[in-house]
């Protein structure tokens, strides 16, 4: 708006190049998301032995999935150790974040282009994700027993979103030095699909699997600490009336 009213176009006239850019923009980002499973699906050859299928093989049906396993073991660990009459909704909500910060990088990764503003949006996130943890733990040390497996348990759930990004920087390395480097082309800032999306049925997996082992677990998690809060303030009520 500003950089028509300067050129001497009045903001929003049928003539404001800017308003034209900016319409154009939109356009060709939803037209491209609306055909975003056209483009020939990007799949790992069973025998490639050569770097990148090797990489990319790991990263899809390694990396991304053994991040199920210390998710769930953590949950059962605050089940052990009552989260709900300890930390309760307060750490339950740190966790909440905690699986935001490193879905939201991952399901882009996985639709869009892997382009700077994803592999940055991935860095940050993961960077976001290791601060979030040592607040998560510093909550539950203070209110609840933290044991040496949980501990450990702790360690690969932070390492593994760096991991992801270290893996998905290695295959799109081109990417990287223009993030690095702050240009780029205009499609390397903008979040479009893949020109090769993965398998349907890849990501239907992966999508069922995050819904039951991660967020089904720590649904159950908030709902129980809701419950108990919810119990704690009704017992508080009544000892008040008496």
């Amino acid at each position: 708006m500003l950089a028509g009213g300067v050129l001497g176009y009045p903001p929003g006239s049928p003539t404001d190049p800017w308003e034209d850019d900016v319409r154009t923009f939109r356009g060709v980002t939803a037209r491209r998301w609306r055909h975003w499973r056209s483009g020939v699906e990007l799949r790992v050859p069973r025998h490639a032995d050569d770097v990148e299928n090797a990489s990319r093989r790991m990263l899809m049906y390694v990396v991304l999935p053994l991040w199920f396993v210390p998710a769930v073991a953590d949950w059962v660990m605050h089940r052990r150790t009552r989260i709900e009459e300890t930390s309760g909704v307060r750490e339950s909500a740190v966790h909440a974040l905690m699986m935001a910060e490193a879905g939201v990088p991952v399901t882009a990764a996985l639709v869009a282009e892997v382009n700077p503003l994803v592999l940055s949006l991935m860095g940050a996130a993961a960077l976001a994700h290791g601060a979030t943890a040592v607040w998560d733990v510093s909550i539950a040390t203070g209110e609840r027993e933290v044991r040496p497996v949980e501990q450990h348990i702790h360690s690969f759930l932070e390492v593994l979103p760096l991991s992801a990004a270290a893996f998905t920087a290695a295959l799109h390395w081109d990417k990287v030095r223009a993030a690095l480097r702050g240009r780029g082309r205009g499609d390397d800032w903008r979040l479009l699909p893949r020109r090769r999306p993965l398998p349907a049925g890849y990501l239907a997996a992966f999508g069922a699997s995050v819904g039951l082992f991660v967020v089904l677990p720590y649904a159950e998690e908030m709902v129980r600490c809701l419950r108990a809060r919810r119990r704690q303030e009704e017992g508080d009520d009544d000892g008040a009336a008496r």
